[in-house]
C-alpha cells in the first residue's frame, strides 16, 4: 500500500512538473477580416519535446560510436561530422526558433503574419530534420558495413600472417635440409676424391707388384726348373734302382696305397693365362707332381731290403735252378744261401713287423718279416731266434743267430725276398743297394 502511494505521489509530481513546463498555449492567427487560434496542447508539446530529446540522445550516441572508428572510416567520419554540424546548427536554429516561437506566441496577437511564417519555417525545419535523420541512418549503415569489411580484412590479414609464419618455418626447415644435403655432398665428394686417389695409388702398387712378380717369375722359374729337373732325375734314379731289383715301381706304389687315380681325357698342354706369375704357377704345379711321386718312391725305398742280412758272407747257393745239395737232383731254389760262421748275427734289411718266428718244417727255425707294400723277407735254418711274432723291428736290428736247423748240410742262412707272394732274387737287391749306398 505504501508503495502504491509513493507511486501515485511520484506520478502526481511528474504531472504537475509537466503541467508547469508545457502549459496549453494558443497561437492567434489574424488576417484582414478574421482572427483564428491554433491551440498547442500539452500532449503535443510533450510529444515534440520527447522527439527532440530522443533525436538528441540518438545523435549523441551515433556521434560517440562514429568517433571510435579508425583511420579506415575517416571519410565516413567526415560525413558524420558534417551531418552532426548541420544537426547542431539545426538544433541551434530550432532553439532560436523556439525562443522566437515563445516570444512570438506573446506577440501572436500583434503579428499574425509573422506567426504564419514561423509555422511554415517550423514545418520546413521538421522536414530538414527528417532528412538529416535519414542521412544519419544511412551513414550509420555504411559505417557498419565498413566495420564488417574491416573485420573481414583483419581475419584475412591474420590468415596471411599465419601462412607467412608457416612459410617461414618451412623455409627454415628447407634451409636446414639444404645445409645437411650440402654437407653430405661435400663428404661424398671428399670420399670420392679419396677413393680416386686410393684407387690410383693401388693401381700403381698393383703395377709395381706385377713388375716385381714378373721379375720374381723370371728369377724363380729357373730355380723351379732346376729343382724340377733334379726331382725328375732323382725319381728316375729311384725307378732305375727299383728296376734293378726286378720290381715294377708302379705296382709297388699301388701296393703302398699310392697308385695312380683314375683319370682321363684328351691331352691339352697347359699354357700361361697371361696373369702375373701364371707361368711359374704352371711350373710349380709340375714340380708338385714330381715331388709327390718322389715322396711315394722314397717311402718305397725305405721298405726295400737292399742291405744283406749278414755282415760278411759268401754265396753257397744262388737263386734259381740248381742241383739239390742232398739228393743232387735239379730243383728250383727260391732263395739265396749265404755262408758265414756259426752263430753269426742275422740283421733286418728294412723296417717291418715280425709275422712268424718259430719252427717251419724243413726250414728249421725261421723268421718272416713283413715290410709293407707287399714285401716280405724270410730267414731260415737259424740256430736261435731273438724276436717274437708281432714285434716291430728297425733297419739292422739283430733278429737271430746263424745255424743249420731243418734240412741243411751245414751252417748257413737261407734268405728269401718276396713281393705279393712271388719270390725275387736277393742278389739283385744287394746290387741295387750298393748303387744306392754309393749315391
Amino acid at each position: 500500500m505504501h508503495g502504491m502511494n509513493d507511486r501515485e505521489t511520484f506520478l502526481g509530481r511528474l504531472g504537475a512538473r509537466i503541467d508547469r513546463l508545457f502549459p496549453e498555449r494558443q497561437i492567434v492567427l489574424r488576417s484582414e477580416a478574421s482572427v483564428s487560434f491554433v491551440t498547442l496542447s500539452k500532449k503535443l508539446q510533450v510529444t515534440v519535446a520527447s522527439l527532440l530529446f530522443g533525436v538528441g540522445v540518438w545523435t549523441t550516441f551515433a556521434s560517440v560510436n562514429y568517433a571510435l572508428n579508425g583511420v579506415i572510416l575517416e571519410a565516413k567520419d567526415q560525413q558524420v561530422a558534417a551531418a552532426r554540424l548541420a544537426y547542431r546548427s539545426l538544433l541551434t536554429e530550432v532553439d532560436a526558433y523556439q525562443k522566437k516561437f515563445s516570444s512570438a506566441t506573446k506577440r501572436l496577437e500583434a503579428n499574425h503574419g509573422t506567426m504564419l511564417g514561423l509555422v511554415e519555417q517550423n514545418a520546413s525545419l521538421q522536414l530538414n530534420l527528417k532528412t538529416v535523420t535519414s542521412q544519419l541512418r544511412s551513414t550509420e549503415q555504411e559505417r557498419e558495413n565498413v566495420l564488417a569489411t574491416r573485420e573481414e580484412l583483419r581475419n584475412k590479414l591474420a590468415n596471411l600472417e599465419g601462412e607467412k609464419r608457416q612459410l617461414s618455418g618451412s623455409n627454415s626447415e628447407l634451409n636446414e635440409n639444404l645445409k645437411s644435403v650440402e654437407k653430405d655432398l661435400q663428404v661424398a665428394l671428399s670420399e670420392r676424391n679419396g677413393a680416386l686417389f686410393e684407387g690410383t695409388r693401388m693401381r700403381r702398387q698393383i703395377k709395381e707388384l706385377d713388375n716385381r712378380l714378373v721379375n720374381l717369375e723370371e728369377t724363380e722359374t729357373e730355380a723351379v726348373q732346376r729343382l724340377t729337373n733334379r726331382t725328375t732325375e732323382f725319381n728316375e734314379n729311384i725307378r732305375q734302382v727299383v728296376k734293378m731289383t726286378g720290381l715294377n715301381y708302379k705296382k709297388l706304389l699301388a701296393a703302398n696305397g699310392m697308385g695312380e687315380n683314375g683319370q682321363g681325357g684328351p691331352f691339352i698342354p697347359a699354357k700361361p693365362d697371361g696373369i702375373a706369375a701364371s707361368k711359374i704357377k704352371v711350373n710349380l704345379n709340375d714340380l708338385d707332381q714330381h715331388l709327390m711321386q718322389a715322396e711315394g718312391l722314397q717311402e718305397i725305398m725305405a721298405k726295400l731290403p737292399f742291405a744283406p742280412p749278414l755282415t760278411s758272407y759268401r754265396v753257397t747257393s744262388r737263386y734259381g735252378k740248381r742241383r739239390d745239395p742232398v739228393n743232387k737232383k735239379w730243383s728250383s731254389h727260391y732263395g739265396l744261401d749265404m755262408g758265414s760262421p756259426f752263430n753269426s748275427g742275422v740283421y733286418v734289411a728294412a723296417p717291418g713287423v715280425v709275422t712268424f718266428a718259430g719252427w717251419k718244417g724243413r726250414f728249421g727255425k725261421m723268421i718272416e718279416i713283413d715290410h709293407g707294400a707287399g714285401l716280405k723277407t724270410r730267414f731260415a735254418h737259424l740256430n736261435k731266434i731273438l724276436v717274437k711274432k708281432g714285434q716291430k723291428v728297425g733297419f739292422r736290428d739283430k733278429v737271430g743267430l746263424l745255424g743249420s736247423t731243418g734240412r741243411s748240410t751245414g751252417a748257413h742262412l737261407h734268405y728269401e725276398i718276396s713281393f705279393k707272394g712271388r719270390n725275387l732274387n736277393p742278389l739283385k737287391f744287394f746290387k741295387a743297394g750298393r748303387y744306392v749306398f754309393k749315391k
